[in-house]
Formats: structure tokens, sequence, C-alpha cells
């Protein structure tokens, strides 16, 4: 029995248990289109959760000037309004994309807002935390937490949102 059981096991990993990539995952841009991350294979990506109303809200500006930097060299930024850290995004999706465009010019991916933590968490945020832990707990923490994955969709790196984006740059320079 326990010989059919490995077997099992093996073929599961050789044929049909192949392990959800992130690439697998949908989520919604800041006009409310569906958009596979497979759009991003192939680049590196930066995915962060922002907010209009929080003290990190200023490294819209960095995240913006990362994306000026090394887009063409495959950097994508994706940007993932999340309203449950002090109802810091309490904006509609076009108040949000009004704000990040006027304030800060942006023009990395922006998406819809999202929940990251908590019985609703979006899928994309489970893929997130289930392969970079926090500090003490795997739960985001505050605004701008930032993971950072590389060209295969793996995730490399979590930073904290204290972390500023220019203090990102040679791990994505190392990456590109």
């Amino acid at each position: 029995m326990k010989k059919l059981f490995i077997l099992l096991l093996l073929w599961i990993q050789l044929f049909g248990g192949s392990a959800m990539q992130i690439y697998d995952i949908s989520v919604k841009d800041i006009d409310g289109n569906v958009v596979k991350l497979e759009r991003y294979r192939g680049k590196v990506m930066l995915i962060v959760n922002v907010a209009s109303k929080c003290g990190f809200t200023g490294q819209y500006a960095g995240l913006e000037a990362l994306h000026k930097k090394y887009a063409s060299k495959g950097l994508s930024i994706l940007g993932f309004p999340c309203n449950q850290f002090l109802s810091q995004e309490p904006g509609t999706e076009e108040e949000i994309k009004n704000f990040c465009t006027s304030n800060f010019g942006v023009e990395f991916d922006m998406f819809s807002k999202i929940e990251v933590n908590g019985e609703n968490t979006h899928p994309l945020y489970r893929y997130l935390k289930s392969h970079a832990g926090g500090f003490v707990t795997d739960t985001i923490k505050w605004n701008f937490t930032k993971f950072l994955l590389d060209r295969e969709g793996r995730v490399v790196k979590r930073y904290a949102p204290s972390t500023k984006p220019s203090e990102i740059e040679s791990d994505i320079q190392r990456l590109l």
C-alpha cells in the first residue's frame, strides 16, 4: 500500500499536480478589466499594496521613477489599492486613478481595490504571503508592503512598507 501511495504522489507531481503559479492568477485592472498575470511572464515584477491617504503615499513617486527607468528593461510595477489599514484608500477606482495620475504621474499598472488580509484575501496575496512570510506573522502589516518577483514568477523578497523604492533598485537591477 505504501508503494502505491508513493507511486501515486510521483504520478501527480509528474503529470497532474503542478503547483499553482502566479501566472495562473487573475486580477482586475483599475478600469475593471480582468487581467491574467500570465501577461507578466518573463518580466521582473514589483507588487505593492498602495493607498492614497497613507504616510507612505509619497512612495508613488519612487515607484514611478523605477517604472520610468526600468520598464523598457523588463520591470513591471503592479499597484493594488487596499483600504484595510485605517481606511486609507476610501475612494472609487476612478478617484484612485485620478489621484495617482494627477499627483504622481503614475503610468505603471494599477489594479482594482483588493483585500490583502483576512477572510477575503485576494488569491494573489494568499500566494505572495505563502511564498514570502512576514516578520512574526505572514499578514501584511501596512500599505506599501512590496514583493519582488523574478522573471520566472518566483517571489524573491518581501519588503516592509517603510522600505523606499530607491532602496530596492539594486535588487531589481540584479534580476534584470
